[in-house]
């Protein structure tokens, strides 16, 4: 299966040693993400460390094997969507536009995230981690 990552489920498993962690670390899945979740895990890295209580190197090697599996696609290759991904849910929450709008421009099947902001919109498939959880125990 091919998800788009969205960033809370990047920031979860920086703070917890999780199946989502697991998830992420040793996925059969295909998984891609918008730039800009690289932009937002740094952007409270701070926080990230203060929560999960990792040294400034734990964090770095940690966030380095989660997004070894995640493609990381540049605005550039989804920029064409984006009017389209803001109609749908930038009225709602800007930062999720980036979301909508790489799920619009690649082959895969939904978004997974924990993010209500995604439950209003009908045009992609969300999928919680309980969900992704139970497709690899079948």
């Amino acid at each position: 299966m091919i998800f788009i990552i969205d960033t809370n489920i990047v920031f979860s498993a920086l703070v917890k040693d999780s199946d989502t962690r697991k998830l992420l670390i040793d996925s059969s899945f295909s998984l891609y993400a918008p730039e800009t979740m690289i932009i937002e895990i740094r952007k409270y890295e701070d926080l990230i460390i203060e929560k999960s209580r990792l040294t400034k190197n734990d964090f770095e090697l940690l966030f380095n094997l989660l997004i070894e599996n995640i493609k990381i696609i540049e605005k550039e290759l989804y920029i064409n969507k984006l009017k389209e991904a803001d109609k749908i849910i930038g009225n709602i929450h800007k930062g999720d536009v980036p979301f909508i709008a790489l799920a619009l421009s690649i082959t895969n099947d939904g978004i997974w995230s924990e993010d209500k902001h995604f439950e209003v919109q009908d045009n992609v498939k969300v999928w919680k981690t309980k969900e992704v959880i139970k497709l690899i125990t079948k």
